[in-house]
């Protein structure tokens, strides 16, 4: 394993206690901050320039340009509209640029997976064991909001585990 790609993977592994955070704090308070926005870009831009470099090929830098814009231009429509919140747009525009072209097709299906389970427990709360989530859920559903932060992160974390799995496995 080059040193290049062992930084990337160490960027990769860094982004994975950030999304952490973002998923704990967008649960408990609805917010996701620019701040962890703007360093999971860092270390998502990083470990993909450090991949393309190793690499000898941009595809994937401008595979994930393209998707972050074409997530944020069809997303931003819905912020406008007040269906999803800024900071679930922000972070779903730079999680291209952590995943990496090769993970976006499985991070989609375990987005999809993950925000389907979310808008079931939110709708159906009586179906969860514990009081005091129930009645969580149940004050997100009347306020009317559902925190997205949390299956991005977790589909991304997802991913992100299986890309550096991937990464170790194919160096053994």
């Amino acid at each position: 394993m080059s040193l290049l790609l062992a930084v990337s993977l160490f960027f990769k592994m860094l982004s994975v206690p950030l999304l952490g955070r973002i998923a704990w704090l967008d649960f408990t308070t609805q917010k996701i901050s620019n701040r962890d926005v703007l360093m999971l870009l860092c270390l998502g831009l990083g470990s993909l320039q450090l991949m393309s470099v190793q690499a000898g090929s941009w595809w994937d830098m401008g595979l994930s340009a393209i998707a972050a814009l074409l997530l944020f231009v069809v997303l931003f429509p819905l912020w406008a509209l007040r269906k999803l919140g800024a900071g679930d747009v922000k972070l779903m525009a730079i999680i291209p640029f952590v995943i990496g072209g090769p993970g976006l097709a499985f991070f989609s299906i375990l987005l999809l997976l993950f925000a389907l389970a979310t808008a079931a427990v939110i709708k159906y709360p009586f179906m969860l064991p514990e009081g005091a989530f129930r009645v969580y859920v149940q004050h997100l559903d009347r306020k009317g909001v559902v925190p997205f932060g949390v299956p991005i992160s977790l589909a991304a974390i997802c991913t992100i585990v299986l890309l550096l799995m991937n990464s170790v496995y194919a160096d053994v």
